[in-house]
């Protein structure tokens, strides 16, 4: 029986909804952009607007917008801990931003996008418990695997769906649904650093895309891995084509840098009396591919989950053993 005179937990109810209507509104987006085809600006703008609720229950609900420095910072600054006020929320935005459009963006075989948000979502689901385990006051823990836990029920079952030979596709409402869900659990579960580590293989996939993404070289609508359909049945890199004088000199410098860690492949040869280059489109399956050679489908996918695999055991590593290194307490 519920005592009448207890109080009812407003905040928490109102941080629910919250979480409920930015994911309820990023699956409308993923729905929108499946029907409609939506721009790359557009992709980012209605993502921020679908954080809004989450910005707005942090507020009210008097979290803290302080920050703790590392070791070897302390002492220059003279205190342990740094109030940053409104760049917090826009961290916490730009956070937002980022997961919705993380799994999108590493898409297009069999596969990838239900085994990101799978593997993401259960790396987030073993420290949540660990927490639990290890704090008293566990109840943000125990938000996040509220929400974690029916989202890893339907993404196992759509990954076994989805795995090569597809049966289901998973399409943009997927993707931009499992990215910010992710993302509002470590928003609201104040972890949204360690979820940050989770997502290494798409921080890195971001970086080396920012070429193609910000129009300094050509970017074709879709970048996926080519299917040799005629020929050994494997996937092979996608390329790009362009025109080398018409290149700014800071799209030359990223190219020649990119070369440079032997990271892109690029061949040049004469078309229309001009000198033009080729590189492979920068996502990271293209660059397994240039590292791995042509792969079956099924096997780039279990290559990149693999790696997300390795990367989120990493990211147990630096939250509960290498942080040690920059901090004297670790929660």
């Amino acid at each position: 029986m519920i005592n009448a005179r207890s109080e009812f937990p407003n905040l928490r109810l109102n941080m629910l909804l919250a979480a409920l209507l930015s994911v309820t509104t990023s699956i409308l987006l993923g729905f929108v952009d499946d029907m409609l085809d939506l721009r790359w600006r557009h992709k980012l703008l209605f993502p921020t607007l679908s954080s809004l609720p989450l910005l707005m229950i942090y507020y009210i609900c008097g979290n803290s917008t302080s920050m703790l420095l590392p070791k070897f910072l302390q002492p220059f600054l003279g205190t342990t801990y740094i109030d940053i006020g409104p760049l917090f929320y826009l961290y916490m935005g730009m956070v937002g931003i980022f997961c919705t459009n993380a799994i999108n963006i590493i898409a297009g075989i069999n596969g990838v996008e239900a085994g990101q948000g799978l593997v993401i979502g259960a790396s987030v689901a073993i420290f949540n418990i660990i927490q639990i385990y290890r704090l008293d006051d566990d109840w943000y823990h125990s938000f996040s695997l509220c929400l974690l836990l029916p989202f890893l029920s339907t993404s196992f079952a759509l990954y076994s769906m989805n795995v090569y030979p597809a049966k289901v596709f998973v399409g943009d409402t997927y993707c931009y649904w499992a990215g910010m869900l992710l993302g509002t659990v470590g928003i609201l579960g104040h972890f949204s650093k360690t979820l940050l580590l989770f997502c290494i293989p798409q921080i890195f996939n971001f970086l080396y895309s920012i070429p193609q993404l910000f129009h300094f070289v050509p970017c074709p609508r879709h970048r996926l891995p080519r299917f040799d359909g005629n020929g050994d049945k494997k996937l092979h890199m996608s390329m790009a084509e362009f025109e080398i004088s018409k290149l700014s000199t800071l799209a030359k410098l990223l190219v020649t840098i990119f070369r440079l860690f032997g990271v892109m492949h690029y061949r040049e040869f004469e078309k229309e009396n001009s000198k033009w280059a080729e590189i492979n489109n920068l996502t990271i399956l293209n660059l397994i591919l240039k590292f791995t050679g042509p792969l079956y489908e099924y096997r780039l996918n279990q290559v990149f989950l693999g790696i997300q695999i390795c990367c989120s055991i990493f990211a147990f590593l630096c939250r509960f053993y290498f942080a040690f290194l920059f901090y004297d307490v670790v929660h």
